[in-house]
């Protein structure tokens, strides 16, 4: 138990404020939908296909090197346009633009996605995030474990009694323990995410083998002007029902446009009903629909949606708050008592007796 214990400091000591990072980012991020407050963000999304390709049309007028737009939707009534240079702009329903910005830092969903998911430092950050979920999870149960010892003490509160050493960590104890459930599970399912081989061993029992997917390469008149509301309507025509949620521009000649649709089963916002169409001759070319998918991704499928709480309502967003504002808390207090804390010398441990 000593040995687990000294585990859960030194390591808490050292990532706690990383963990505090991912932490206060990821709560702001839950509530990206309320906070921007431009023009037609509340508007109500519509999926005409027609409507759809003229936003198309007006994205590529701004600049020719569109790699993705993600349209309006139930969160934010605009399409968000990103750009290969990293640059983008939000347009109107009607194609008008709204904002433009010419790099992440002018827009604060942007630069908070960023440190949340790659803490700024691109791969290898999102490495790094992903190792401190697998942390997270670790520490959440040897909280547990630690804590059994003095439960008949508990008591939660969000802020600890006395900013002194045994209540902030009498404080971190009952929080962390209050929190367990929820950062649990986001913990678990920020890893997964992250490391796909690791969900796909602790899935593998409920996988099936899947053949691999060839699409054509030899597109007719691939120097044909795009006709997009043409393009847009075939492609609704493969999930009817469904709402189109984002569309990734081919990045070499004689690739397919891939479209992706939301179904009403699909947890994912943008969902992972797929389909791919020549961009000459707006032919449908290939189609990935999950609901022939296996168990396992299904499962998959719903890591992201209960991981940022885009289902479950307004109850389970207040949920992840409280996990959020939480490993910012725990985080934070920790490293501050474990560096801060006045070391004990010999002599003091003489003048305390035993």
């Amino acid at each position: 138990m000593k040995l687990l214990s000294w585990l859960h400091r030194w390591t808490g000591g050292i990532v706690g404020i990383l963990l505090a990072v991912i932490g206060l980012s990821g709560t702001v991020l839950l509530w990206e939908g309320s906070w921007i407050m431009l023009p037609g963000a509340d508007d109500q999304a519509t999926n005409d296909p027609a409507a759809l390709g003229r936003s198309i049309a007006a994205a590529l007028e701004l600049d020719p090197g569109l790699s993705r737009i993600t349209f309006a939707g139930e969160e934010i009534g605009l399409h968000q346009a990103i750009y290969g240079d990293g640059s983008g702009a939000y347009l109107a329903q009607d194609g008008t633009l709204i904002d433009r910005w010419g790099s992440m830092w002018e827009r604060p969903e942007l630069w908070l996605f960023d440190l949340h998911h790659y803490l700024f430092i691109g791969e290898a950050g999102k490495t790094v995030t992903g190792i401190l979920g697998i942390l997270l999870l670790g520490f959440s149960i040897s909280g547990l474990i630690l804590w059994w010892r003095t439960r008949k003490t508990f008591r939660l509160r969000l802020w600890p009694a006395r900013f002194t050493t045994s209540a902030i960590v009498r404080h971190h104890r009952d929080l962390g323990v209050g929190a367990s459930p929820l950062l649990i599970l986001a913990a678990s399912t920020g890893s997964l995410m992250v490391f796909p081989a690791l969900s796909a061993w602790v899935l593998s029992p409920w996988a099936a083998e899947t053949e691999a997917r060839v699409l054509p390469v030899d597109l007719s008149a691939p120097d044909l002007q795009t006709d997009w509301s043409l393009v847009m309507t075939r492609a609704q025509a493969a999930f009817p029902q469904a709402a189109p949620r984002r569309i990734m521009l081919p990045v070499d000649s004689g690739e397919p446009i891939a479209i992706r649709y939301r179904q009403h089963f699909e947890w994912t916002p943008n969902g992972r009903s797929y389909v791919w169409v020549d961009p000459a001759t707006a032919t449908i070319v290939s189609v990935e629909d999950p609901a022939s998918g296996d168990a396992a991704s299904a499962v998959t499928e719903k890591y992201y949606p209960v991981h940022a709480a885009k289902v479950g309502g307004i109850l389970w967003r207040l949920a992840m708050t409280f996990a959020g504002i939480s490993l910012a808390m725990l985080g934070i207090l920790a490293t501050w008592s474990f560096w801060m804390k006045p070391m004990v010398t010999p002599n003091k441990m003489r003048k305390r007796g035993p």
